[in-house]
């Protein structure tokens, strides 16, 4: 896991850097194809409307010269309040583990484990609450590549699926950008 500046790398492959809630679910047995099948789907949904809750406020100019651009704005902002509201409401009415440092791609994930992690070598389901507004966590399985060395918990992940991969690099990238595009904001 490097760091170099405005790029968060794991795995030798750009990385998602942020606060989140995760957690780790051993698991004893094999997966069922249905289960794995339907957690594929289930992720590849999650991401797709975590990618349409990150657009809000993203408009083209030319929107803005159009005569209802001040309308759809607001709107879109009552919207977005909206979401925010009710993401906040169910967040406070879950029960998520804390949000500790967390670095992730489609290879693995790292994240500060507070207390005792999981052993090297066991297999499970890792949960990422990605944002307050998702009900749900992403769901990925991964093996523990090394235990809470220095409080912190490596974990490869098994594959996902092409389209699901393919999504968490898009969520990747998006957020990259954006650190980007701060870090150069602030320094104007």
């Amino acid at each position: 896991m490097a760091d170099t500046g405005d790029t968060v790398i794991l795995h030798n492959e750009l990385a998602y850097a942020d606060m989140l809630a995760v957690e780790f679910r051993p698991l004893t047995g094999a997966l069922d194809a249905a289960f794995e099948a339907n957690l594929m789907e289930r992720n590849l949904r999650l991401l797709l409307a975590c990618a349409a809750l990150e657009e809000h406020g993203q408009h083209e100019k030319a929107a803005e010269d159009s005569p209802h651009a001040a309308d759809i704005m607001r709107i879109d902002l009552k919207v977005n309040l909206l979401l925010d509201l009710v993401g906040h409401l169910l967040a406070t009415s879950q029960s998520r583990p804390k949000a500790v440092p967390v670095r992730f791609n489609a290879n693995g994930i790292v994240w500060q484990c507070e207390g005792r992690g999981p052993a090297e070598g066991s297999r499970g389901l890792v949960q990422i609450h990605l944002k307050e507004s998702l009900v749900e966590p992403l769901i990925l399985v991964g093996v523990v590549a090394d235990g809470a060395i220095d409080g912190q918990v490596h974990i490869r992940f098994e594959p996902m699926g092409e389209a699901v991969a393919d999504h968490i690099e898009k969520l990747v990238f998006r957020r990259h950008r954006r650190q980007i595009a701060g870090a150069r904001h602030s320094r104007r």
